[in-house]
């Protein structure tokens, strides 16, 4: 293993270190909060720390760092399109050879983490623990459906990555002004929405909202964020998250909340992106601070130790949580009333517990995370049909990851959930999501030979 001096001087100096930061940083503090907010109740319920302490729910206002995943993302994306403009002339396949990089890079742990939760979800029908009516049935049929649902971030995700080459190209025409654009379309649907139109019209902000947020990457990229803009981001987003929490008809909590009739992650709101805006200016103001501290050959070779682990400790964390709480309470050991003294106390122990398991999950998994020389990394066709079939398959992925992550991993129990405008089984999820990846992998499958 390379030391931290080592470490540091090979990262080429151009390199955006506070990026790479705030990437592993936000799914760190994901992890961290689902470990602090999911509650297993003493009635066997899984529920939400903080829709029992209503108090709490104001930390999710600097806890939301999804946003900052996302004008990550921008970066990342625009950096791969600038590579890709130099060793690719324009033409057939150019879409193709960007998506298949970016989605093979999610959709491998990805899909390793779908096998296991299926599989336990076929073990536990034929094993009848999904159908007991106790409380372990219970936990059983909660867990199957729970644990896959942080697959949402997965798919729109590979939503925004389907989107980065036309909004790039957006972006160089039109700069900040696309954001400007899609924060007040975002706006217009919640007025429509809240202003007794169809609930339907809200789904537009899954759109709107994130690619606003990733659209923050490429002015990023280009240079566009300064310091002063970012004081602006900073006053202006939390300002604005504030008015609409205090006066207009949003919840306070940042993030999805049992039970509640409007949340501001399902659909996003106005009020999630005006606090992404808030939380993405706070990082272009700490920027030059950030970058001055890693800098350090040890702060910096922390970074780039932690960094290959990050998404599959993300895709696991989860199950770790639950195999620890449902195992603390078979041997008998029950959880403190949250947000009481004793409660606050212990989480630094269930931490380290959490990490440990998480950790040892990790070791099994990462694999799927690195991978080697993989298929995208090869010659696509350049028939002028690959790029449309590999945008239809990423129209195909973006839904049947959503709906997975809606209705849970019962393959075999089957049961419907709602889902947009209907309800929907876990079969149907896993018939469109391997319709998608079927379609993914056509061009790869048709690829003309390449030449020496």
């Amino acid at each position: 293993m390379r030391s931290a001096s080592g470490i540091a001087a090979a990262t080429p100096p151009d390199r955006d270190r506070w990026v790479d930061t705030l990437r592993i940083g936000s799914l760190l503090v994901v992890i961290l909060g689902h470990w602090l907010m999911v509650v297993l109740t003493d009635d066997g319920q899984i529920t939400n720390a903080l829709a029992l302490v209503p108090a709490l729910q104001r930390l999710t206002w600097v806890l939301q760092v999804m946003p900052l995943f996302f004008l990550v993302g921008g970066v990342a994306h625009a950096h791969t399109l600038e590579s890709l403009d130099r060793r690719r002339p324009p033409g057939p396949g150019r879409y193709a050879v960007f998506f298949h990089r970016r989605a093979w890079r999610l959709l491998r742990p990805a899909l390793a983490f779908l096998v296991v939760w299926v599989a336990l979800g076929v073990a536990a029908h034929l094993s009848g623990l999904t159908s007991r009516t106790d409380e372990v049935g219970r936990l059983a049929r909660d867990a199957l459906v729970m644990v896959p649902q942080l697959l949402w971030f997965v798919g729109i995700y590979l939503g925004a990555c389907a989107f980065a080459p036309l909004m790039r190209d957006l972006h160089r025409r039109w700069d900040l002004r696309v954001v400007a654009a899609l924060v007040a379309l975002a706006v217009v649907v919640d007025v429509v929405r809240f202003g007794g139109g169809p609930a339907l019209v809200g789904n537009l902000n899954f759109a709107l909202v994130w690619l606003a947020l990733h659209q923050l990457g490429f002015a990023w990229r280009d240079g566009l964020l300064t310091t002063g803009r970012g004081w602006a981001m900073l006053v202006v987003g939390y300002g604005a998250m504030l008015l609409a929490v205090t006066v207009g008809p949003y919840p306070t909590s940042m993030v999805g909340l049992p039970g509640e009739q409007v949340s501001n992650m399902a659909p996003p709101t106005g009020a999630l992106l005006a606090q992404g805006i808030g939380i993405c200016g706070l990082a272009v103001v700490l920027r030059p601070v950030m970058t001055r501290i890693l800098g350090q050959a040890r702060v910096w070779g922390a970074v780039v130790v932690a960094s290959p682990f990050a998404m599959t400790a993300f895709l696991w964390h989860l199950t770790a949580l639950m195999t620890v709480l449902v195992t603390a309470r078979a041997v008998g050991v029950a959880e403190p009333a949250a947000a009481t003294v004793g409660w606050w106390l212990t989480r630094p122990l269930l931490f380290v517990v959490l990490a440990l398991v998480t950790a040892a999950l990790v070791a099994v998994f990462v694999r799927f995370d690195r991978g080697g020389p993989t298929a995208q990394e090869r010659p696509v066709d350049q028939r002028r049909w690959v790029d449309p079939v590999t945008a239809l398959s990423a129209f195909v992925l973006f839904f049947g990851i959503l709906i997975v992550s809606i209705v849970g991993v019962d393959v075999l129990g089957n049961r419907p959930v709602f889902f947009l405008v209907g309800e929907v089984t876990p079969a149907v999820g896993f018939a469109v999501l391997l319709l998608g990846l079927a379609l993914l992998g056509a061009p790869r499958r048709f690829r003309t030979p390449s030449r020496a």
